[in-house]
């Protein structure tokens, strides 16, 4: 007599060892899941509702300013140090994970900031107290003043005459170090615009009239009466009279390849400049103003310029004659650029009072819209060293912390809600319009999950522009397209809008 039983292999059912998690079989046979599509659906709507309904972005202000903050500059080498430049002239350091003040300069300049840069190098600690941070700023009263950055709160612990009962230390005793007056000050005919540091060497540009670069070491002191030290090296684009009176508004150290800057000037000019020829190697005209500038920490030749025609431009200074990417989602003129230190995002400030965030390459629309009921003309605009936070500072005195990801939780994640996380990600961009899995759609999405996405509400004002943004563009188009359907501009090819805000290349 036969008897069948049933019987199953403990090697792939038992865990491995003691105390590890029993393996599970699946089956992923498509024909044994019908309704697997469906379900994740589900999941990824509920993923982006949940999204959006956990959207706080706004974490902090850092009140105190008695002007509107126009200069927001992080510390290359500490993430947590944060410097701010008003328009009554005060400069303030801060802490941001404290959200603290470290050290106020009132009246740092007799006028408004115009640029605060913090020097990448260490440099020896002093015997007199000054630490080893250096902070640059400029105003309109045609003078760059170099400053003790350590946010020690102006003391620190010195030896003094005389030992101790051993016979072998010195006392320590605490000594008030002075940090409101400036180390070194150099000065000009005319008013400074715009500061940027060398990526390694204590060399720095500024720029007025005409471009210049200085040495950290060769300034002359705040009490010294005699005149300053000149300039280690002057560039200028040409020698006719109508370019020298350009004003350069900003300009910029590429710090991949330290020996290039990007300057923009206000004949709706940029121009590309190499300090080892004392020469321009390149540029172009725009049709409008450019207000700020930024290099790609990632990609050496990309640079973003935020244009006075509510649009920002990404070129590749390889080739000049077009831009790579447009984004135009501002209704103002857009006053700040920057990138996030992975080159991957772009955070902008504009007159029109929001912040908008974007994602490099993936179309011209903003990825969101940060906006406060408070919150006034958006001047300075940074990514934190981590990627995860924006500073923004506005006119109306405040500076502001934001999160880069409007839905991301602050604090230490278990790895249970790190998963959890992921698989709601790869569901949102699966079924959002991002990934492989969306293309019946044309890539717009499935349902209402891209919608959801999308929307985002923003003040009464800025919606009434937005349309009467697109009913302009929408009228420009439809003129020419007249135009060229009943005049010879027809037998043209029509020139690609990438091409059409630049006037001409300089060479």
């Amino acid at each position: 007599m036969k008897i069948k039983t049933l019987s199953r292999s403990l090697d792939s059912h038992a865990p491995a060892s003691i105390g590890a998690p029993a393996p599970v079989s699946r089956n992923l046979d498509p024909s044994l899941h019908p309704f697997s599509q469906a379900r994740e659906y589900t999941r990824a709507l509920n993923a982006v509702k949940v999204e959006r309904m956990f959207a706080k972005p706004f974490v902090a202000a850092l009140e105190g300013h008695g002007d509107g903050v126009y200069v927001v500059e992080m510390d290359p080498e500490r993430g947590n140090i944060v410097a701010s430049g008003a328009g009554d002239g005060e400069i303030r350091l801060w802490n941001l994970p404290t959200r603290s003040l470290l050290q106020s300069i009132p009246r740092a300049h007799d006028s408004v900031i115009q640029s605060l840069c913090i020097s990448p190098l260490t440099f020896s600690p002093s015997p007199s107290g000054l630490g080893t941070k250096r902070l640059l700023s400029c105003g309109t009263d045609r003078t760059i003043k170099l400053w003790d950055a350590n946010p020690d709160n102006g003391r620190m612990e010195v030896p003094e005459e005389g030992n101790d009962e051993d016979g072998t230390l010195g006392w320590l005793k605490e000594k008030e170090v002075d940090r409101t007056e400036p180390l070194l000050t150099w000065h000009s005919k005319t008013s400074f615009n715009s500061l940027t540091h060398h990526a390694s060497s204590p060399i720095f540009a500024s720029s007025s009239n005409v471009i210049q670069l200085w040495d950290l070491s060769r300034g002359q002191s705040s009490s010294s009466s005699s005149s300053t030290s000149a300039a280690l090296q002057t560039l200028k684009w040409g020698s006719t009279t109508s370019d020298e009176a350009e004003a350069i508004n900003v300009v910029k150290y590429n710090q991949s390849e330290p020996e290039l800057l990007l300057a923009s000037g206000s004949s709706r000019s940029l121009n590309l400049y190499d300090t080892r020829s004392s020469s321009a190697i390149g540029g172009v005209k725009m049709k409008m103003r450019s207000n700020d500038l930024a290099w790609n920490p990632i990609e050496p030749t990309v640079f973003a310029v935020a244009s006075e025609d509510q649009n920002i431009y990404t070129f590749d200074m390889r080739n000049l004659s077009s831009a790579t990417q447009i984004y135009k989602d501002h209704v103002s003129a857009v006053m700040s650029v920057s990138y996030s230190p992975t080159g991957q995002e772009l955070v902008s400030g504009g007159y029109d009072r929001t912040v908008r965030l974007w994602n490099v390459g993936r179309g011209n629309h903003s990825r969101d819209v940060y906006h406060a009921a408070r919150m006034q003309r958006v001047f300075s605009t940074k990514f934190t060293l981590d990627a995860r936070f924006v500073l923004t500072g506005s006119d109306d005195g405040n500076l502001r912390l934001w999160k880069s990801r409007a839905s991301e939780k602050l604090g230490i994640l278990s790895g249970k809600e790190l998963k959890a996380n992921e698989y709601r990600q790869a569901l949102k961009k699966k079924y959002g319009g991002e990934g492989p899995g969306s293309s019946r759609n044309g890539g717009a999405g499935i349902g209402d999950i891209g919608k959801i996405s999308r929307q985002r509400r923003v003040p009464k004002a800025i919606r009434s522009a937005q349309t009467l943004k697109r009913e302009m563009l929408e009228a420009e188009r439809v003129k020419e397209d007249r135009r060229r359907k009943h005049t010879r501009k027809g037998l043209e090819k029509p020139k690609a809008a990438r091409k059409d805000m630049i006037l001409g290349k300089r060479e």
